[in-house]
């Protein structure tokens, strides 16, 4: 069985006292959940977030790092600095780090392969932006993502990653790919993997990161090649993140 996981972006949001409040009502509702939950502040909060979660089940992570192990990059963070904070996860190729700061699929595929090197869990983010999908380019462009990846890495290291597809058009946006949409390209991804090593395939989270909400979560769960989802907005809101995280199934 793949693992199921729900992990909440918070972006640039959060202070001391908010991320505070927050990681309490989390723990405090955590009893039951059948997922592995798992939070990604930003880069100042990480070792506050270290301290708020130790002892308990829930993982953190960061929202990028850079593709170089040391070095003259002033103001990039590496991935050996991030296990030494305790983080599990990264997030790589996020849309906003693709379309705000340039970063083309042989970077992401680089940034990746630092993750995937230090021992970290890459949550690889691929996706189509609206022009691309009404052009019919949503299969050529994800798998497009998905293949700068695997060739420079081989298919074997997304054992010990996550992808996570997030249609540009649906983040942040209220829009959502409506469950078959969504699974569709899902479906597209796992067949691609397995086209090279079905067993990789069969044990690859695919997580749905697209304006989930706790009323459309259970739905978007429910589809066979949906393992969990990238979540945005609602990550920010306890009770609207651990109610997504109740949907999964």
């Amino acid at each position: 069985m793949r693992k199921k996981i729900v992990a909440g972006n918070w972006k640039m949001h959060g202070s001391l006292q908010q991320n505070a409040v927050l990681l309490e009502q989390l723990l405090n509702g955590m009893a039951g959940l059948d997922c592995e939950l798992v939070v990604c502040p930003p880069y100042p909060y990480l070792p506050q977030v270290a301290g708020l979660l130790a002892g308990s089940q829930a993982k953190f992570g960061a929202q990028n790092l850079s593709e170089h192990h040391s070095g003259a990059y002033t103001g990039e963070v590496s991935a050996s600095m991030l296990v030494d904070l305790g983080c599990r996860y990264v997030l790589v190729g996020h849309s906003e780090r693709r379309a705000l700061y340039g970063e083309s699929d042989s970077v992401v595929a680089a940034k990746f392969e630092a993750a995937h090197k230090a021992g970290l869990v890459p949550v690889l983010c691929l996706g189509e932006t609206l022009a691309e999908r009404e052009a019919g380019a949503t299969d050529s462009v994800v798998l497009a993502q998905l293949q700068a990846v695997i060739d420079r890495v081989g298919v074997a290291a997304l054992s010990s990653a996550v992808l996570a597809y997030e249609p540009v058009w649906a983040i942040g946006t209220g829009l959502t790919a409506s469950p078959e949409q969504a699974q569709q390209v899902h479906a597209v991804l796992r067949s691609r993997v397995a086209e090279l090593d079905s067993v990789v395939a069969a044990g690859l989270p695919i997580l749905y990161g697209g304006s989930v909400k706790p009323q459309n979560a259970a739905e978007l769960f429910a589809q066979p090649d949906i393992d969990g989802g990238l979540i945005g907005g609602a990550s920010l809101v306890a009770g609207d993140f651990l109610a997504i995280c109740r949907a999964v199934v």
